[in-house]
């Protein structure tokens, strides 16, 4: 949810717009045969129905996020700050700065804006009183996961249904996905390595 994976959407809608889809349904999204491969009229390559369900995911998923930011009054940045803090409970401002791979001015403006609406809380730091950690409100807490339920709830149900052959054929197929956008980045990643220090 932070700003540099905001920008990927975008650019996945490759995954899907290479498999070639021709007609647009009801819904916005081509219609296209699972077995529809090969390559387009202008060179791309074809993923058939796959890529089109991959690129109807990656779509959702950013109107999921701009959903559930509307609702806690965020904007993207601010939402990708509350859920690193969700997950790691607590974080000082240079670990936020980190993991949202923004400069510590523009991440304490994020803690701001956070600690105006309610959503987080500085607190001392437990072990070296000079720092501070930020800490998510626990009724904002509540609030996210009560919109992210239905999703990840959906989603929990799907796995579950499915046999265990199943499981394993597809989160294979996923590993190799998350391969190809993981290998299209390293030049990034590598860079960000190179780079200077966020403290």
């Amino acid at each position: 949810m932070d700003q540099r994976r905001n920008s990927v959407p975008d650019a996945a809608r490759g995954v899907g717009d290479a498999a070639g889809e021709t007609g647009v349904n009801d819904s916005g999204f081509n219609d296209i045969g699972v077995n529809d491969i090969g390559v387009n009229d202008i060179g791309l390559p074809r993923s058939g129905g796959i890529g089109n369900q991959l690129r109807k995911i990656v779509t959702l998923s950013r109107d999921f996020e701009r959903h559930v930011g509307a609702a806690l009054t965020v904007n993207p940045t601010d939402l990708s700050a509350m859920e690193h803090l969700m997950v790691s409970g607590s974080l000082t401002p240079s670990e936020l700065s980190r993991r949202l791979d923004i400069s510590t001015a523009a991440t304490t403006l994020v803690v701001d804006r956070l600690v105006t609406l309610g959503h987080a809380q500085r607190h001392p730091h437990a072990s070296d009183r000079r720092k501070v950690v930020v800490v998510p409100a626990a009724a904002s807490v509540a609030k996210a996961v009560d919109e992210l339920m239905p999703v990840i709830g959906g989603v929990a149900s799907l796995t579950q249904e499915l046999s265990p052959e199943e499981r394993v054929v597809i989160e294979a197929f996923l590993t190799r996905v998350v391969g190809v956008y993981e290998s299209a980045l390293a030049p990034d990643r590598a860079l960000d390595v190179g780079g200077p220090s966020a403290e």
